[in-house]
């Protein structure tokens, strides 16, 4: 068996940002234009008025203050308030592949390794643009990869499954490294007319390179070890798929898009998380206050406070819980690898660290490392 490190990571930002300013002033023209247009069953007590937003609502409820988006003019647009993608011919690459290379070529780059030394590339997100051939294969031979490549969700815990993947593969010596990318084009599943959630989701690209420790860069850190959890819940949850026409149904039904029971999921994903974190350092025999750096999922401020408070017992620090969460807003999968690759230039030899996060399912992934 080998040991196991990650060697490098890469980020792919999408061109245009969008501000919670810019977002409240157009959620604002979309309600004033359905309350308008249903004023006589508003008035009549049948139907509820659509409320404003704000940037002070939002960022009390999040932490979210802009995000990155693949298009921004037709999220903008309060008669459509989606993004205008066109679409690609199937002999063109798809738009998840293209950001997915170059995150895949960043951290590539960064380690000082070329297509030839990976084996496998992993393609792990919570939104996947089409059901097949898989993006991880598309993904794969644009690179010039020989070996494998296969696709997976387990929604916003896609990456941290997805690590656990590639250490088993290397570390049984399927293949001598593999890369995880994960695409988060969230804005299109996004329901940016619904005030509780329309802020909530940004489009980004990371890419994970896992290899065998004797064959990684100087400053790498070891896998010390991974663990996963799932458990069933309704809480979080997208009906989109392929059997809706079959059923009659409507595309525009709300459930075909993101939604959630946010309190509960708040309640119930916070104490599963600190236990997840705290039992899975203990089976390596280390306490929370061991850590060096606790890189967490980034889907809301108050979570993450709340759950590195259990943990350290007192209020975390940005330095021992960064937060990329204000720039970036909730990225699915790819919200704690950002956090990892913005935030571990620093980590000194021997320290440890935790990557760790949490979603739709409910799933909890976590891997532990150490800075060589």
């Amino acid at each position: 068996m080998h040991r196991v490190c990650i060697s490098s990571t890469g980020l792919y930002n999408p061109p245009e940002v969008i501000t919670n300013a810019e977002l409240v002033a157009s959620f604002n023209q979309f309600a004033d234009l359905e309350n308008a247009a249903h004023a006589t069953e508003i008035a009549a007590g049948t139907r509820t008025a659509v409320p404003y937003s704000s940037v002070e609502f939002i960022e009390k409820a999040s932490g979210i203050q802009r995000r990155y988006v693949v298009e921004k003019s037709g999220v903008l647009d309060p008669t459509r308030m989606r993004p205008r993608l066109r679409i690609r011919p199937d002999s063109e690459v798809s738009l998840m592949a293209e950001m997915s290379i170059a995150a895949a070529r960043d951290a590539l780059a960064r380690a000082g390794k070329q297509a030839s030394d990976v084996d496998g590339v992993i393609c792990a997100a919570a939104n996947m643009q089409r059901a097949y051939p898989a993006l991880a294969v598309e993904i794969q031979t644009a690179l010039g990869i020989e070996g494998f490549g296969f696709d997976m969700n387990v929604a916003c815990s896609s990456a941290t499954f997805g690590i656990e993947m590639a250490v088993n593969a290397v570390k049984c010596g399927t293949a001598r490294a593999v890369l995880v990318v994960n695409p988060e084009i969230t804005s299109p599943h996004l329901a940016w007319k619904d005030r509780d959630c329309h802020f909530i989701f940004g489009d980004v690209c990371t890419a994970i390179l896992i290899e065998r420790l004797d064959h990684a860069p100087a400053g790498a850190f070891e896998v010390l070890g991974t663990k996963l959890q799932t458990t069933f819940s309704n809480n979080i949850r997208n009906n989109a798929g392929y059997m809706w026409r079959s059923e009659d149904r409507n595309p525009e039904d709300r459930d075909m898009l993101f939604y959630q029971e946010g309190r509960k999921v708040f309640k119930e994903v916070c104490p599963m998380a600190f236990e997840h974190i705290s039992s899975h350092l203990g089976k390596h025999g280390f306490a929370a206050t061991d850590v060096r750096r606790f890189w967490l999922h980034q889907a809301n401020l108050a979570m993450n406070q709340l759950i590195s408070r259990k943990l350290l017992g007192r209020d975390a620090t940005l330095d021992e819980a960064p937060v990329i969460l204000n720039e970036f807003a909730n990225t699915a999968s790819a919200g704690s690898i950002i956090a990892f690759h913005r935030h571990n230039d620093d980590i000194q030899t021997g320290d440890v660290g935790v990557i760790c996060s949490f979603g739709a399912g409910y799933s909890i992934g976590s891997a532990v490392l150490r800075r060589l």
